[in-house]
């Protein structure tokens, strides 16, 4: 039976405890999309619309963590905030246009490839993070031309995959230079708000967005934000982020087995 125009009960059940756990996890370390996604290609929707879809869903996210770091928030050295702003929108907008003219047989073969580079992102940020720390401290900060190549390549990857985007943003205030924390983590917030917010426009007005399903999985996501990384936060941190990566890797192994 297909209850809201969605699908049965169980496609319901799965979408909603997908993007409960997804909102969770992103409060805490990251790693949402490992789950939305696969949960919305596993109940029928093509793949270029799920990525659209999931995306939407955890839009709400990005942006109260935008808001919640807006007292921190400072552009990375060769670049300003202005300059930041401008080059978020216009890769995430690139990136989500090329979403737009994939076709879902090819975007399907590429998935599993984004979700083990995703994943080796998320496995190794702390290592990334490292390295980025060190050429920091040892070389001159980036032109401003490189800056803003760095920052649109970022945005552009945002705006058409988005898994992996918040350590992909840490990684390269750092080698630009970047040294406070929590500026970083503001700027990382504002930064995915924005190419996440113009991506979403785009997606609808492609019309390969599906509301029920991504509404649905808003308010999921919201939920889980909130009250479900009150549970994560109990996990220690290293069981939380392999637990992560072997969800990564399961949900890669599935879709190379699905093509």
């Amino acid at each position: 039976m297909d209850i809201l125009g969605i699908g049965p009960w169980t496609h319901i059940a799965l979408l909603l405890a997908a993007a409960f756990v997804a909102g969770a996890l992103n409060a805490v370390a990251g790693g949402g999309s490992f789950l939305t996604l696969p949960a919305l290609v596993f109940t029928g929707m093509p793949p270029v619309a799920a990525n659209a879809t999931g995306t939407v869903a955890l839009l709400p996210g990005y942006a109260a963590s935008a808001w919640g770091f807006k007292e921190d928030m400072a552009a990375p050295p060769g670049l300003t905030m202005g300059k930041s702003i401008a080059l978020s929108l216009v890769g995430g907008a690139a990136g989500a246009a090329l979403l737009l003219f994939t076709p879902d047989d090819i975007f399907r073969k590429v998935v599993p490839w984004l979700l083990l580079a995703a994943t080796a992102l998320f496995a190794f940020a702390p290592q990334i993070r490292a390295w980025a720390a060190g050429k920091n401290a040892t070389h001159a900060p980036a032109s401003p031309t490189k800056a803003a190549l760095s920052m649109l390549a970022v945005a552009f990857y945002g705006g058409y995959f988005n898994g992996g985007l918040g350590i992909l943003c840490l990684a390269l205030f750092g080698l630009l230079g970047q040294t406070q924390l929590n500026a970083m983590n503001g700027m990382k917030n504002l930064v995915s708000a924005l190419l996440t917010a113009i991506a979403v426009a785009i997606y609808a007005a492609g019309g390969i967005v599906e509301w029920k399903h991504a509404l649905l999985m808003m308010v999921a996501a919201t939920a889980g934000g909130y009250g479900g990384a009150r549970v994560a936060r109990k996990i220690p941190a290293h069981i939380l982020r392999w637990a992560i990566v072997l969800t990564g890797l399961v949900m890669a192994a599935l879709f190379f087995a699905k093509g």
